[in-house]
Parts: C-alpha cells; sequence; structure tokens
C-alpha cells in the first residue's frame, strides 16, 4: 500500500468522522425532542412522537437516504450536497432510536423522584430538567454510546444511495482498482476500530464518574 492509497484511506475515515459526529449533534436534540414530547402529559403530542417513531422505524435507511438526496428536487430545489442529505437522513433514522432510548431511561426513574419534585413545588418543566433528566443520563449514558457506535457503521450506508466518500467506499474504489479486498477491507476495519474504541472508553469512564457522583 503506498502513499497516496493511505491517505485516500484517511480521507475516508475522516469523511465517516464528520458524518458522524454531525449526525449524532442533530440526532441528539431531535431524539431529546422525540423522548420529551413521548412523556408529555398531552395525547396529540405522545401520538405525533409515537407516529414519527413507528414510521421511520419501519422504513429502511436507504429509503430515508434516497428521499433525502432525491426528494427535493421534486419541489425545484436541485443539487442538494452529499453531506447534507447523508447527515439529513441519518439524523432522522438516528433521532427515532435515540428518543424511544431516552423515553425508556426517562420513565425508568423510580415514580418516588416524581412525586417528591411535585411536593418541592416545581411545576413540569422543572421536575423534567432539574430531577428527572439528570437521573436519566446515568442510565442512558451505556445505550446511547452503544447507539453512537451503531451511527459510525451506519455512515457506510451514505456510499450505496448518494456516493458520499467515506471510509467504506473509498476502500471498495481502491480494491475495484488493485483487487486486494483483504487488504483494502481489512485496513478499513481496523480505522473503523480507531474511531470506535473511544466511544466505549468514554462511556466506561462516564459511567464512573457519575457513579462517583450519585454516590
Amino acid at each position: 500500500m503506498n502513499h497516496e492509497q493511505i491517505l485516500y484511506l484517511l480521507a475516508g475515515a475522516w469523511g465517516t468522522l464528520l458524518l458522524s459526529v454531525l449526525t449524532f449533534v442533530f440526532s441528539a436534540m431531535l431524539g431529546l425532542t422525540v423522548a420529551l414530547m413521548r412523556v408529555s402529559d398531552k395525547r396529540v403530542v405522545r401520538g405525533s412522537a409515537f407516529g414519527y417513531i413507528n414510521i421511520i422505524q419501519g422504513t429502511p435507511l436507504l429509503v430515508i437516504m434516497g428521499i433525502c438526496f432525491y426528494g427535493p428536487s421534486i419541489f425545484g430545489f436541485s443539487g442538494t450536497s452529499a453531506l447534507f442529505a447523508a447527515v439529513l437522513a441519518l439524523t432522522i433514522h438516528a433521532a427515532a432510536f435515540l428518543g424511544e432510548i431516552w423515553r425508556g431511561c426517562i420513565e425508568s426513574v423510580p415514580r418516588n423522584q416524581w412525586e417528591a419534585a411535585e411536593c418541592l413545588g416545581l411545576n413540569r418543566v422543572q421536575r423534567m430538567f432539574k430531577v428527572i433528566l439528570p437521573q436519566a443520563l446515568r442510565i442512558a449514558t451505556p445505550p446511547t454510546v452503544g447507539f453512537m457506535v451503531q451511527i459510525v457503521k451506519n455512515t457506510s450506508f451514505a456510499s450505496l444511495v448518494i456516493g458520499f466518500a467515506e471510509l467504506s467506499y473509498n476502500a471498495k474504489i481502491l480494491n475495484n482498482s488493485t483487487f486486494k479486498p483483504f487488504l483494502y477491507f481489512g485496513v478499513a476495519a481496523v480505522l473503523y476500530f480507531i474511531i470506535c474504541y473511544p466511544l466505549s472508553w468514554f462511556s466506561l469512564r462516564l459511567e464512573r464518574k457519575l457513579a462517583l457522583a450519585r454516590g
């Protein structure tokens, strides 16, 4: 493997990392909104979030990417960038799963914590952000980090529909020109591990800090 090929794979790894970070930032914001809607005391709000989750979870990611990339042209918007379409599709997809994960974490906070916060005279918003969410964060850390790893791996779908140059796409291009699949996909696997391992390490560190703070 020469210098240019190594740089080409590293450029793909950078594309994967960029796409993963942008997706998690935006899907976290949307996912938290969906989770809060799911535990709302208003039936219409809960129903809207429930419908969104079921529709998105029941739709393949490749289909969502195709709609995000080609759909705007129906309304006269042409030239949608591959990065924008990939981030939008992955955000819509990931937010549905994060919203449901965080909804479960919020509802797993003991009921007496809700009642104690209510006894203190806090309104619903104050109870949620000052009492419930800090406790739900401890519960949500392991599944959230696990799903972040899934987001990293899901970025490979961006090359199939959109043609976004991420790690697996660049490895495939090199393999097509040299016919050395074990070499290039092996290196790609190592780079994926390098990207994903710090997430697991960070999860363990954060869990320990939260446990100490709780103790």
